[in-house]
């Protein structure tokens, strides 16, 4: 049998607190990705400012080498520009799976809750008719103690 990998933006399986906490966790990794994002266009603006002044002195060769770091850095920009366009992607998908978990967790088994009420009334599950007939006793037994009351206030009005 052939298991399959969860995609790391699946949130099968979590509940919704976990789920939440772990989208934070993603979220986290954005910022601190995007302000790698920041100190790279700080480093480039750096590089840039290094060629414009060594061509402005004739230094052709300095220049070249500045040029190249700089190249350098717009490669790890694309990167990270990726990888920030990959984590804000994951993070949507995982946002719109938390609805979902949520109705998950607040289903309902009715089965299940009539077992459970048949239990917390003192039965065992399986005696249903005997909790439906006992229920029905206590319901006739309320209604003859309300006829009685009824009669006696009668025979009570009568004699008096």
């Amino acid at each position: 049998m052939i298991k399959m990998e969860q995609k790391p933006d699946d949130l099968t399986g979590m509940d919704v607190a976990g789920a939440k906490e772990y989208i934070i966790h993603y979220s986290t990794a954005l910022k601190l990705t995007e302000k790698k994002g920041e100190a790279l266009d700080q480093e480039l603006a750096k590089w840039n400012a290094r060629i414009a002044l060594a061509r402005s002195k004739g230094a052709a060769d300095l220049a070249n080498a500045a040029e190249q770091e700089a190249e350098k850095i717009k490669v790890q920009q694309a990167a990270l520009s990726a990888e920030i366009a990959e984590l804000k992607a994951q993070i949507e998908r995982m946002r719109k799976q938390l609805p979902g978990l949520a109705a998950r967790t607040r289903s309902i088994d009715p089965d299940l809750l009539e077992q459970e009420l048949i239990m917390a009334a003192g039965y065992l599950p399986g005696e249903e008719e005997k909790a439906g007939a006992d229920r029905h006793f206590r319901d006739m037994e309320k209604d003859a103690n309300a006829a009685l009351e009824v009669l006696k206030a009668k025979m009570n009005g009568q004699e008096s």
